[in-house]
């Protein structure tokens, strides 16, 4: 009987659906290049930080991908999401990822380059 209870928490875990953050402001005005590098900076010393690889592999293909592919392969990858906006995630180990939503979504006032 507990197993079936075990089951179901870990469904209700993976079930939650993802989304993108809300609109957010970066604290002055930025070019998509400046954003860019501000994200490979980040996923290139994120691993760094603890964790497994392969899950922020799967964190950085969710992030890049549109929402139905980045819920299957955070649903794949066992990930915890636990904002659905993937600010705050667990692997099964009980390891935390935090992502700032600079790797999720552009800014409300980014610049437009030409």
């Amino acid at each position: 009987m507990g197993c079936s209870g075990s089951k179901r928490t870990r469904g209700d875990e993976a079930a939650k659906k993802i989304r993108r953050p809300k609109p957010w402001k970066h604290s002055e005005p930025i070019t998509r290049t400046q954003l860019m590098q501000m994200r490979d900076e980040f996923w290139d010393t994120a691993p760094h930080y603890g964790g497994q690889k392969e899950i922020w592999d799967a964190l950085r293909a969710a992030a890049e991908a549109e929402l139905i592919l980045a819920q299957a392969i955070i649903d794949s990858a066992g990930v915890i999401v636990q904002n659905d906006d993937l600010t705050i995630c667990y692997d099964e180990r009980g390891a935390k990822y935090e992502l700032p939503k600079y790797v999720l979504s552009d800014p409300i006032n980014l610049i437009h380059e030409n």
